[in-house]
């Protein structure tokens, strides 16, 4: 569990710190902060594409070596970038074939990084029985959300002596590296007989990640997921404009991409907030302090305000989203580090109540054997928000400030609104 909980937590660690980093490399190169934004859009596509495919072939391959798969994808993805980002800074690239370059290198990480996380998922659920599953479970949930919190923090220390701005690529490929060595030399192989299919995960681009919990199998069956079960002959399928869940993919949708754009936006807006795009080396450490700040709002909203509530989906979507309108204004208004890491942290918390709510309620909507078609929607939506929405933000920044605010604003309160109008109470 420890080294399967290291794959999970070094991933998601690598790709927040090169989150704190980005906004300043881009500014050193002297490019638009909206071409940055789109090395992420390309890398989220190919996720949303493959992560499924890699899933399948998960139950025909083996888990250890889709695992292995997943993590070369994140060392390969990193070390490149890190070179060609090292290169461009040095002026032997062209800042344009720099972010060119970059996005080419970043798809190692969407095409095979995706692989790892469904794997390792299946991977506990087959090899733990029914007592023990949802625990295991949910401690490898926990090692992303974990992630996202030690990325920033540790981005500011990784600028290296020698290495700038690129020290978090280059150390994360050496920790890629060690995880990669541990887990072919101390991890048992794996027998693939069982369809243990494991869920989908959004792609760990920010501090929203948001890994599904997931429950207890109710048939008792030691070797599958919830919702891996193959469909029945002649099963209908689950349409995206199905009356039960349409709303609730309604607000994922386009909550999502009011969170997009947030996170797309913060590391660029404190560079210029805090003075910083004349030495944006300076800019790393504001920046992975603001997101940690988000990512640990968005944990305590997931592992302490939902369960201790014990909120439903409707609630904790409308509160979710309300919590979300009202961070976002220190955050436009905000003229220090203060002001704006407490209104990013209010505003990830009422994400972190958000992503749950909609996804649960989605889930609640459809019977059981409709279940697998429901989380694959649902993580379709979630990977869709990630496309476009971080580019857009960064887009409508470089133009208005206040139009972006006020788009994201109002995506919010049309989630709000459809809880109050759309959605069934949580005790029907």
């Amino acid at each position: 569990m420890a080294l399967l909980f290291a794959v999970m937590l070094v991933t998601a660690a690598g790709n927040t710190a090169m989150q704190s980093v980005m906004p300043s490399i881009g500014t050193r190169l002297g490019i638009a902060d909206v071409w940055v934004s789109l090395a992420y859009s390309w890398s989220a596509l190919l996720w949303v594409i493959m992560a499924p495919y890699w899933a399948r072939r998960s139950d025909r391959r083996g888990r250890k070596a889709m695992m292995a798969l997943g993590v070369v994808g994140f060392i390969t993805s990193f070390a490149l970038g890190g070179a060609i980002l090292h290169y461009g800074l040095e002026g032997v690239f062209g800042a344009g074939m720099t972010m060119v370059l970059f996005a080419l290198a970043r798809s190692f990480y969407g095409g095979f990084g995706s692989a790892a996380p469904p794997a390792v998922q299946a991977y506990v659920a087959s090899r733990t029985g029914r007592a023990d599953r949802t625990k295991a479970l949910s401690l490898v949930a926990s090692s992303f959300g974990l992630g996202t919190v030690l990325g920033p923090a540790l981005a500011p220390l990784l600028i290296l002596p020698g290495l700038g701005l690129v020290g978090p690529f280059a150390m994360f490929a050496l920790f890629g590296v060690i995880v990669l060595i541990l887990l072919r030399t101390r991890l048992p192989d794996d027998d693939p007989r069982f369809a243990g299919r494991g869920e989908v995960m959004s792609a760990p681009f920010s501090a929203s990640s948001n890994p599904r919990m997931v429950e207890d199998h109710p048939d008792g069956s030691p070797d599958e997921l919830p919702g891996a079960e193959p469909q029945h002959q002649g099963a209908d399928r689950l349409r995206w404009a199905d009356r039960r869940i349409r709303p609730w993919l309604l607000a994922g949708l386009i909550g999502g991409h009011a969170q997009a754009m947030l996170l797309g936006v913060i590391g660029f807006l404190l560079l210029d907030r805090l003075g910083l795009r004349g030495d944006p080396d300076a800019g790393a450490g504001p920046v992975g302090l603001v997101l940690m700040a988000g990512a640990f709002a968005t944990l305590l909203a997931q592992w302490g305000l939902i369960p201790m509530l014990r909120l439903g989906p409707r609630t904790s979507t409308l509160w979710g989203m309300g919590l979300a309108v009202i961070g976002t204004i220190p955050v436009a208004l905000g003229t220090n580090l203060h002001s704006i890491a407490v209104g990013f942290a209010i505003a990830s918390m009422g994400y972190g109540l958000f992503r749950p709510g909609f996804t649960s309620g989605a889930s609640l909507a459809v019977s059981p054997r409709e279940q697998g078609q429901s989380a694959g929607i649902v993580v379709a939506v979630n990977g869709a928000a990630y496309i476009v929405a971080p580019a857009l933000g960064v887009w409508l920044y470089s133009h208005s400030q206040w139009l972006v605010w006020g788009v994201m604003e109002a995506l919010a309160l049309i989630v709000v609104a459809l809880c109050l109008f759309a959605m069934q109470k949580d005790a029907e």
